[in-house]
């Protein structure tokens, strides 16, 4: 019996454990997200700011991925003046055309 109860609260402590180190991953990736969206507003103008927290609202997944591209960008030296939102536009649209999904059809003869 008392080893079961052992065996038991081990477990749970494991349990535990496992649950906070998510909690600080999941924290830490919040941490890099913010750090990164704030390193790209400051290459964006008004606009394109009002834009992207529209953008963050409704897809947050994307927001992150024009913050990673324009910091890309940043590094790589292609940008070099701000942003306006018709250039975040113009973004976005070469975003979805980088988008390819393949189809596969499977025909049964």
């Amino acid at each position: 019996m008392e080893l079961d109860e052992i065996r038991q609260k081990k477990l749970e402590e494991l349990q535990q454990q496992k649950m906070q180190e998510a909690v600080q991953e999941k924290i830490q990736l919040q941490q890099q997200i913010a750090q990164l969206e704030t390193g790209a507003k400051m290459w964006m103008d008004s606009g394109a700011v009002s834009r992207y927290g529209n953008l963050r609202s409704a897809h947050p997944e994307k927001a992150v991925q024009v913050a990673v591209l324009i910091a890309q960008f940043v590094q790589s030296g292609k940008i070099t003046r701000l942003i306006t939102d018709e250039q975040l536009k113009e973004l976005l649209v070469y975003m979805d055309e980088q988008k390819t999904e393949t189809k596969v059809k499977i025909q049964r003869k």
